[in-house]
C-alpha cells in the first residue's frame, strides 16, 4: 500500500515538473523590442509559439527544405517539421527560427518560421 502511494507521488511529481519545464521562458531581455507583440501573435495549430525569447534562430545549414515539407537540426538530432508548425505569415525579422519542446529526450518543433536563406 506504501509503495503506491510512494509511485503515484513520483508520477505526479513527475508530471508538474513536465508541465513546468514546458511553460515560456521571457525573462524580460526583449521586453521593449518593437517586435515583441508581432512574436506574442504568432502561433501554429500546436498553439502560441509565445515571444522571441522563447524561440531559436537556427543557422542556413540547419534547415533545408524540400517539396514544401521542412527539417531543422536541433540538438545534433535533425527533426522532421510537422506542416501545422510552420508559421506562414511574413517573417519580419528574415532569420529562420524553431520553438521547441521535448518528448522523451528527443526535441520536437511547435513552431517554425522559415527564413530567407541569405
Amino acid at each position: 500500500m506504501r509503495s503506491g502511494r510512494l509511485c503515484v507521488a513520483a508520477l505526479l511529481g513527475l508530471t508538474a515538473f513536465l508541465a513546468t519545464s514546458a511553460l515560456a521562458r521571457d525573462d524580460g531581455r526583449y521586453a521593449n523590442s518593437p517586435l515583441k507583440p508581432w512574436f506574442e501573435s504568432l502561433h501554429s495549430e500546436y498553439g502560441q509559439c509565445c515571444t522571441d525569447a522563447d524561440g531559436y534562430v537556427v543557422a542556413d545549414a540547419d534547415w533545408e527544405s524540400d517539396k514544401g515539407h521542412y527539417r531543422v537540426q536541433i540538438d545534433n538530432e535533425w527533426v522532421a517539421v510537422p506542416d501545422g508548425a510552420v508559421i506562414t505569415e511574413p517573417n519580419k525579422i528574415g532569420r529562420t527560427m524553431v520553438w521547441k519542446h521535448y518528448i522523451d529526450g528527443h526535441p520536437r518543433v511547435r513552431c517554425f518560421m522559415p527564413g530567407s536563406m541569405t
